[in-house]
């Protein structure tokens, strides 16, 4: 029943399914995994010197001859220039865009080849990206784990930005876990699906598995929407696990929502170089990270509910793909 989309043909795939960069978490074998699967899969360079980012690009093209893309978030311009700068000389077939004006940016890519992406959480947004010469909009749902854009619902929002873009294709982000809420995306109108939490919860990402674990104890409404993680990446809004550093500053507001940051200071964890890590930091904990994990930023979205389990990255994209044939011949039945 399932043919190729829009997504797949513009971006060389066979499965309409991005892995999202996942910060850090994002690492070189769960890239290649997806994308030898068939997906798309994505690394995260905002974080990154140009050294190590150029050294994993390099090592992606030894590995595998599929597209892959790489983010940048664009709050710190600056350093994210010199990062497309290294994504351009090294040949990367798909670069998307977060948080700011990709204006500039895509000034910069005159290679026809390129595929821009550019995530959004409102029509006029996703509008006003296609103006500027967008390839693919990401539309971002309030349910999104990490750091959100907007504030509208993905059920909501999908069919909004798919009717501002015209033939443009809308990838649908936040709240997809399963191969239902993959269905479904598509049923909006979706050209494809952008998981992040999901891919967070595989044998690959470079997330602690005190993290992983986490993720999937956790049921849907065990996340929260905050500013409180907000070290390195002031006032920006986030979803993350409830868990004993929100319960901490929770607590000393009252339930009032303000964002009170007891123990500020306190040194949580270390990074796998020894670097302090303290609390309320945005950094995410990573397999070599030691100390408190469980209070460290656990970014997840509400599509937590339906992870149970860690399979290897390659596997959970067949799966979906794969499920996702039958929920859609499923439902077809009911029309028979």
């Amino acid at each position: 029943m399932l043919v190729k989309t829009a997504l797949c043909d513009l971006l060389g795939i066979e499965i309409p399914i991005i892995q999202a960069p996942i910060g850090n978490v994002s690492c070189v074998d769960l890239a290649v995994a997806v994308s030898d699967a068939g997906g798309l899969g994505m690394l995260a360079a905002s974080w990154r010197t140009t050294e190590e980012l150029r050294r994993m690009i390099r090592e992606i093209h030894e590995r595998t001859d599929r597209p892959f893309g790489v983010n940048l978030v664009l709050p710190w311009p600056d350093a994210q220039h010199q990062l497309l700068t290294v994504c351009l000389e090294e040949g990367v077939p798909v670069i998307s865009f977060f948080w700011g004006d990709p204006a500039p940016f895509l000034k910069r890519i005159d290679d026809d080849s390129v595929r821009t992406m550019l995530t959004v959480g409102s029509s006029a947004d996703a509008r006003a990206a296609v103006d500027k010469g967008i390839d693919i909009v990401v539309a971002q749902g309030f349910e999104a784990g990490g750091h959100v854009w907007g504030s509208v619902s993905t059920l909501a929002l999908v069919p909004s930005v798919v009717d501002a873009v015209g033939s443009v294709p809308v990838v649908a982000a936040g709240g997809v876990g399963d191969a239902r809420g993959v269905a479904a995306a598509l049923a909006l109108g979706a050209a494809g699906v952008w998981m992040g939490t999901r891919f967070v919860a595989t044998v690959e990402a470079d997330a602690h598995p005190d993290y992983k674990q986490a993720i999937l104890n956790a049921a849907e409404d065990d996340t929260v929407y905050t500013r409180l993680f907000d070290k390195g990446w002031p006032n920006a809004p986030h979803r993350v696990l409830r868990n004993s550093t929100v319960e901490r500053s929770d607590s000393v507001a009252g339930g009032s929502g303000l964002q009170e940051r007891p123990g500020a200071e306190d040194i949580v964890a270390r990074a796998e170089d020894g670097a302090p890590i303290t609390r309320y930091s945005d950094a995410e904990p990573l397999s070599g990270t030691t100390g408190d994990i469980e209070a460290m930023s656990l970014y997840a979205g509400q599509s937590c509910g339906v992870i149970r389990h860690v399979p290897p990255a390659a596997t959970l994209v067949a799966d979906l793909w794969e499920e996702t044939r039958g929920v859609l011949n499923d439902a077809a039945t009911f029309f028979v």
